[in-house]
């Protein structure tokens, strides 16, 4: 089959991919410590997988008390901004394109990780069941645990939060950064917002459609004024159950957004599919909706192959697509599907935490 799509040059944002074949943001828990800065390794890995159209990296947390796993890395410091900078600079070395995830993980998180044993935030002060937080505990040992019950958010908090996202997106651009994603996705403190099931405000962020929208929308607005609304990519995750989300009228809320999104003229939208968490598959007649709504980039991610990825692209449904555990375990992906060559299979054992293992030592052709 041919991939002539895949494999096309596209314009996005400020910048042009050389092929659509993205890598999607994989949390692989390697970032330096003490402080979570990204390192020398981290900046081999996302070279090794500079062919990539464009590389989403990992999702990023905002703020120390946006973190819910450990090990993960920051853009709040500048030590972390300067250890992003070698990544992107390496990245960009090969030839490549790379996007930063802006993150806050919300309820997802344990007072183990937040400043002075806190407990996390969230839009209501709703545990998340069956959710997991991972976590160094006292005596050393990792673990992951029961997400703590969070606070809710008080009203006077929102600007200081939405400043946080300003600021983590202007350390983007500083670090080099081509793009930066707000990740809104997989039952995440955005997501959360969205979601009536975990969002019972009863302030102007909650309630209506429209009330559970304007938190990302405001940060969408105030960090397009900072470094333009053609560097910023959405990632929603429509009927997405991850994380205890139950949203029933996600679908809707999705093209509440797109249309309000497109409006402002960002980069991308970027949607991972939910299947992969146990939630039902997104319908044909939502993705011809989405399109029409989103006349923009529009990224799918959700365990497509290569042939797969080009029947959509030629359809017309979708403009690239994300790969997400393929790119983990073959770091010259692009090249395999051009060939048509076998795939590396991806180890879980080493999917988070570690070092070369798992990591940087898959091979290429």
């Amino acid at each position: 089959m041919s991939l002539e799509h895949l494999f096309s040059p596209m314009p996005i944002g400020t910048i042009t991919l050389s092929n659509r074949i993205i890598m999607a943001p994989l949390t692989r828990s390697r970032a330096g410590q003490p402080g979570d800065v990204p390192t020398t390794l981290n900046a081999e890995y996302y070279a090794q997988r500079a062919s990539a159209g464009l590389i989403v990296a990992e999702a990023t947390q905002i703020s120390q008390q946006g973190q819910g796993y450990a090990w993960t890395p920051g853009i709040y410091t500048d030590d972390q901004e300067k250890g992003w900078k070698k990544v992107v600079d390496a990245v960009h070395t090969r030839g490549g394109k790379i996007a930063l995830q802006l993150w806050h993980v919300g309820r997802i998180s344990h007072h183990l990780l937040q400043a002075s044993a806190q407990a996390p935030v969230a839009p209501s002060a709703i545990r998340a069941e069956n959710s997991v937080s991972f976590v160094i505990l006292p005596d050393g040992t990792p673990s992951n645990q029961p997400c703590d019950t969070p606070r809710a958010l008080a009203s006077a908090e929102i600007s200081g939060l939405i400043d946080d996202y300003v600021r983590a997106a202007k350390r983007s651009l500083r670090a080099g950064f081509d793009l930066v994603e707000i990740h809104a996705a997989n039952g995440y403190l955005l997501d959360q917002f969205l979601s009536p099931n975990s969002n019972q405000r009863i302030d102007q962020y909650g309630g209506s459609q429209e009330n559970r929208a304007r938190l990302l929308l405001e940060i969408v607005d105030e960090i397009a004024q900072a470094i333009g609304a053609n560097r910023i990519g959405i990632r929603l995750s429509p009927g997405g159950v991850f994380n205890d989300m139950n949203h029933p009228q996600s679908e809707t809320m999705t093209l509440y957004l797109a249309k309000e999104l497109a409006q402002r003229g960002v980069a991308y939208l970027h949607i991972a599919e939910p299947d992969w968490a146990g939630g039902q598959t997104l319908s044909a007649e939502f993705r011809r909706d989405l399109r029409l709504a989103f006349p923009g980039r529009l990224i799918y991610c959700g365990g497509y192959t290569a042939e797969k990825a080009e029947a959509v692209i030629a359809a017309g449904i979708a403009d690239a697509i994300a790969f997400g555990r393929l790119f983990l375990a073959n770091p010259d992906l692009p090249e395999r599907f051009r060939r048509n060559a076998p795939l590396n299979t991806p180890d879980q054992d080493t999917f988070y935490g570690g070092g070369e293992k798992g990591y940087t030592d898959y091979p290429s052709l």
